[in-house]
């Protein structure tokens, strides 16, 4: 039986925390999540992997590998553990395993950039905003 292929699954959610729409399956085992704060406007980036479950046919996880912000501000200075390298604050996030990310994404500022292979892009080009809060999991593509 085919499992599928390992990845991230996003899906918008209504005001009511349902999901709405289709969710769309992105193929990929390590990605980075960028967004510039909207007050401070300064730079923050977290590391994903996605890991297989730990046991036979357990769905993936998600794993948080590594963070860096370009500085600091009122509110968003960087946990006691950080070391500045080459201008960035970089840490290991304290959550390893998150089983969802919850990711708002307003109108009112930048989208976040999804960064695989060197490239950042958009978010919207994955999966368009509502203006709302987007859910990035740990999934499998359904098989074929």
């Amino acid at each position: 039986m085919s499992l599928g292929l390992a990845g991230v699954c996003l899906a918008l959610v209504t005001a009511a925390g349902a999901t709405s729409g289709s969710v769309v399956f992105v193929p990929v085992l390590s990605f980075t999540l960028a967004w510039t704060h909207s007050i401070e406007k300064v730079r923050w980036e977290e590391d994903y992997v996605v890991r297989p479950g730990k046991t036979p046919g357990a769905a993936p996880v998600l794993e948080a590998v590594a963070a860096r912000v370009r500085g600091s501000g009122a509110g968003m200075e960087p946990p006691p553990d950080a070391r500045l390298r080459h201008g960035w604050y970089e840490y290991t996030p304290t959550l390893r395993h998150p089983a969802e990310l919850r990711l708002t994404r307003s109108g009112f500022t930048a989208d976040y950039d999804w960064c695989t292979g060197g490239r950042c892009r958009s978010m919207a080009g994955l999966l368009p905003s509502n203006g709302g809060v987007t859910v990035l999991t740990a999934c499998r593509s359904a098989p074929p």
